[in-house]
């Protein structure tokens, strides 16, 4: 029999954000999430490839890099991928449902799944959770729902005016679990994305977890040597600035209520899992976690998504067995994985054949104890967001990680293992040339086929146009993947 699969996706997730992991702050809280990824395969080298939400979603559904399904940056536009997760699990008699977040467009195209419950963001107005909203808790108005006034991009934090039952991370798994008590194929196994807005900003965590978070000790940024500095904390900032150093008052509330949001997802997570647990069904579901990026929370003084640094690429990604499984658990993987690889991970769970055009690699064999690593480095890349970073592509390993900017002389080296927080940049040593060359000599393989011309006699090339979509691409696979 075929096994049911859960997709469990949050939004903007830093990957030292489970409290199990070995990088994470000593004041959060997520004991489900943590029980789910020790009991399982933990991949604690797993990264967004294109560190933001268009992008990330694609690779997520089309088990595509992002030079193969033509979105290297955060432009949308319409997409019609020759496979999807949904669309291949659907072929093969899954019941393929969605809760929550798609932020593809068009906006209402299916992408193979049978039904959608549509809510890309708390924020707008007239979508199934505002409905929700509107027909069960009466919230009459746009301002009822959003009267926190805070920026759906910004680092102001205050606690929700909402009630918790009100909150979108609430709805999201009420409609999951209202799925799987009512409206599933009894006769066919089910694939069930819950894919969750938080903990994105704003940053309005519920009453309660907010209280919890805003009187503990919150660790401060981490900013490295090489990050830009100011002589002291900036006032009248933008509420949305990508560059900042808050004073210690705000920037405390700001990372409270990103941790706090956490731990309310993991109650939320728990609520499935118990309703999961009661009904026999995790005796044969798999359920995979990850987010879509990280977000950078003051790290070196950057704020949001877009970046090649730990806060905003590096991600939480594990994969749980069905209850009673005999496959080896708290493994725990230091190999590089990215987004894509999701998709040919959970087909061959399925047992249903990997389309030629994925460029992502099955983990399945890690996840059975059979190898250890599927690659040996993971290439990912952004065009750029904000006038200052202007676009960049890194290369990650089990241990380094090599960042080249693409429109801009500025090179970085981290040693991942003794600096997890990228606070020495290892290009700037006497040695770095000696340090570098290996790393450019390996980019230039990745990067030489592209038609934007990165690579020019054998070098890269400073100041070749980085689009957020590819230009010429022809075919769905020309990605000279390492």
């Amino acid at each position: 029999m075929q096994p049911n699969i859960i997709l469990l996706t949050t939004d903007q997730q830093r990957g030292d954000c489970l409290g199990i992991d070995e990088n994470a702050p000593a004041c959060l809280q997520t004991p489900y999430l943590d029980y789910l990824a020790r009991t399982g395969t933990r991949f604690r080298r797993a990264y967004g490839e294109c560190p933001s939400c268009f992008p990330s979603r694609r690779c997520l559904l089309s088990g595509m890099a992002p030079a193969a399904h033509g979105m290297v940056g955060m432009t949308g536009s319409d997409w019609d991928p020759p496979h999807t997760l949904p669309g291949e699990l659907r072929r093969a008699g899954y019941h393929t449902y969605l809760v929550g977040k798609l932020h593809l467009q068009p906006r209402g195209r299916r992408f193979g799944f049978d039904h959608q419950q549509l809510s890309d963001a708390p924020l707008d107005y007239d979508d199934e959770y505002a409905r929700w909203l509107r027909n069960t808790h009466g919230k009459q108005e746009y301002d009822a729902i959003c009267a926190h006034g805070q920026d759906p991009n910004g680092w102001v934090a205050r606690p929700t005016h909402l009630r918790e039952d009100q909150t979108h991370t609430y709805w999201c798994i009420t409609q999951a679990i209202e799925f799987l008590k009512y409206k599933r194929d009894p006769t066919a196994p089910f694939f069930l994305n819950v894919s969750l807005f938080d903990p994105h900003p704003p940053l309005t965590p519920p009453a309660f977890h907010y209280d919890r978070y805003i009187q503990r000790t919150i660790p401060p940024p981490a900013v490295g040597d090489w990050a830009d500095r100011w002589e002291k904390p900036e006032k009248g900032l933008n509420p949305a600035a990508w560059r900042l150093q808050l004073d210690d008052r705000q920037m405390q509330c700001c990372r409270a209520a990103y941790y706090a949001t956490i731990n309310f997802i993991d109650d939320q997570v728990g609520r499935l899992y118990q309703f999961l647990l009661r009904t026999g069904l995790m005796r044969n579901t798999w359920i995979l976690f990850t987010s879509d990026h990280g977000e950078m929370l003051g790290d070196h003084n950057l704020y949001r998504k877009c970046w090649p640094y730990e806060g905003s690429a590096r991600v939480p990604f594990f994969v749980h067995p069905p209850r009673g499984s005999e496959l080896p658990k708290e493994i725990v993987s230091g190999q590089p994985v990215g987004l894509q690889d999701a998709m040919p991970t959970l087909l061959d769970i399925a047992g249903v054949k990997v389309p030629e055009a994925c460029t992502g690699r099955s983990l399945l064999p890690i996840i059975r104890g059979e190898s250890v690593r599927v690659r040996d480095v993971l290439h990912g890349e952004h065009a750029g967001q904000y006038e200052y970073d202007d676009g960049m592509h890194y290369l990650v390993s089990d241990r380094y990680k090599f960042v080249w900017y693409s429109q801009r002389p500025c090179e970085h080296l981290f040693d991942l293992k003794e600096d997890p927080n990228e606070l020495h940049d290892l290009s700037r040593e006497p040695d770095a040339e000696e340090r570098l060359r290996p790393w450019r000599d390996r980019l230039i393989q990745v990067l030489q086929d592209r038609p934007e011309g990165f690579v020019r006699d054998g070098k890269l090339r400073l100041g070749a146009e980085h689009r957020h979509h590819l230009p010429n691409l022809k075919g769905d696979r020309f990605y000279p993947y390492t």
